[in-house]
């Protein structure tokens, strides 16, 4: 039974065809993450899923490989130029990640593919549309411009896959999400996926899914067990101060660092820059140029931070992100979820920080309470806000053994180093291990 169990962990025993294992193999898959060891076979039997997952768990390969599978399987007639699979997904990030995908699943295999987003001119885009696509990877808003130009058919649409939906909700999208379910075809396959599920995203999937099977890899708005959490009390003022100092520690190799607004991410890059550091901002008024090169330099480890809005940052998937740091806690607990996602991706390890001053201290209530764990509070550095309040919060204990390392001392970065801190002693062999557990994911 053992052997049967390590058997069906590989890739090569799952119902996909050669020349997708193929692609697979080229690009370093072997050992399927636990959402595609479970959505693959539910797929290809043909049902409506709906799927709770985290980014970083592989879920893109979970949905995309086995609808490729199926349009080999049946594939349409000679010159049709119907498109047969869409995915809708919030960000233009998020949706240039899925389909760089596609393109390396799909390498030695006849289906073709494209990606359309808001932002840039249109003609490339819809001259790829023209050439005729199986696969179509798309933000709501360029997509319903171009359905309402008469650029852009969805009726004879197979498939459907709605990503990120709790985030697509948050973003404002959902009326354009019901405008696209009135345009594609009510025979359909529907794929659901989401991060969190309150109530408004379970009335969603009622309104897409027929009868469906249902994946949850991690419980829903829980945190990646294996990120090492911890919070600096600090005040408004001195959180520039702070973020300076955490950034002095070397072991922060690389930072992706949250803030609630546009012109602040602006005001932080430029004072890391000034001091320095190799930073830049990534948000919704950047041109997609722009966005695509910081977003590579970041990948590239030639940008050491990257500072980010939570819209921005939906779809960035950076291989061996060492650290998050929310710079400005959320107001909503389910987006702490998604920001520390960032980091320990795939399985891998990770480090998440959060700067508290007083006005966020109920943010930090709800996302404690969210995620049923205590955050460890990081006791002695050069900026603690003094409150009694504070100072009682950052002294007291784990609320339960959940939490990690409650340890909550000095260090700089979280990491231990024997005197402390919200990190690990293990940590460094943990990082090193990231990158060989980041390639088997098919993220």
């Amino acid at each position: 039974m053992m052997d049967d169990l390590i058997r069906l962990m590989k890739f090569s025993d799952l119902a996909l065809g050669p020349d997708l294992q193929k692609a697979l193999v080229a690009v370093g898959y072997h050992t399927p993450t636990p959402i595609q060891e479970q959505c693959i076979p539910k797929v290809l039997a043909g049902r409506d899923l709906l799927g709770c997952a985290q980014t970083g768990t592989g879920k893109t390969a979970a949905f995309t490989l086995p609808i490729v599978e199926l349009m080999l399987r049946n594939p349409r007639p000679a010159g049709e130029r119907a498109i047969r699979a869409l995915v809708l997904t919030p960000t233009r990030e998020l949706a240039i990640q899925i389909e760089e995908n596609l393109t390396e699943y799909t390498r030695y295999v006849p289906i073709t593919h494209a990606v359309i987003y808001g932002g840039v001119k249109q003609q490339k885009q819809v001259r790829a549309i023209d050439r005729g696509i199986d696969f179509l990877v798309a933000t709501p808003g360029r997509l319903l411009d171009l359905v309402n130009q008469r650029l852009l058919d969805l009726t004879e649409l197979e498939f459907f896959v709605l990503d990120e939906a709790d985030r697509m909700l948050d973003m404002g999208f959902i009326h354009d999400v019901k405008r696209v379910l009135r345009i594609i075809p009510r025979k359909r396959q529907s794929l659901f996926f989401s991060a969190t599920m309150p109530q408004n995203i379970v009335e969603l999937s009622n309104e897409i899914l027929t009868d469906p099977l249902q994946v949850q890899v991690t419980p829903a708005s829980s945190t990646v067990d294996i990120i090492d959490q911890a919070v600096y009390f600090v005040s408004k003022k001195d959180k520039r101060k702070l973020l300076l100092h955490v950034l002095e520690d070397p072991e922060v190799e690389s930072a992706l660092v949250f803030s609630r607004t546009k012109h602040g991410a602006n005001k932080i890059a430029k004072i890391l820059a000034d001091n320095r550091i190799s930073a830049e901002a990534i948000h919704g008024n950047k041109s997609q140029n722009h966005r695509q090169r910081v977003l590579q330099s970041f990948k590239d480890r030639k940008t050491r931070v990257l500072v980010a809005t939570d819209i921005a940052a939906r779809g960035i998937d950076v291989e061996d992100l060492s650290h998050v740091i929310n710079f400005d806690l959320p107001n909503v607990p389910e987006t702490y979820v998604h920001r520390i996602g960032r980091t320990g991706r795939a399985g891998a390890s990770g480090i998440a920080l959060s700067f508290c001053d007083m006005e966020e201290r109920p943010f930090l209530r709800d996302i404690k309470k969210l995620i049923d764990r205590d955050i460890p509070a990081v006791g002695e550095h050069p900026y603690v806000d003094d409150s009694r309040e504070s100072a009682s919060a950052a002294s007291a204990p784990a609320a339960s053994g959940r939490s990690g390392n409650s340890n909550g001392g000095g260090n700089r970065g979280g990491r231990n180093r024997g005197g402390g801190g919200g990190g690990n002693s293990n940590r460094g062999n943990r990082n090193r291990s990231r990158n060989r557990n980041r390639r088997s994911s098919g993220e």
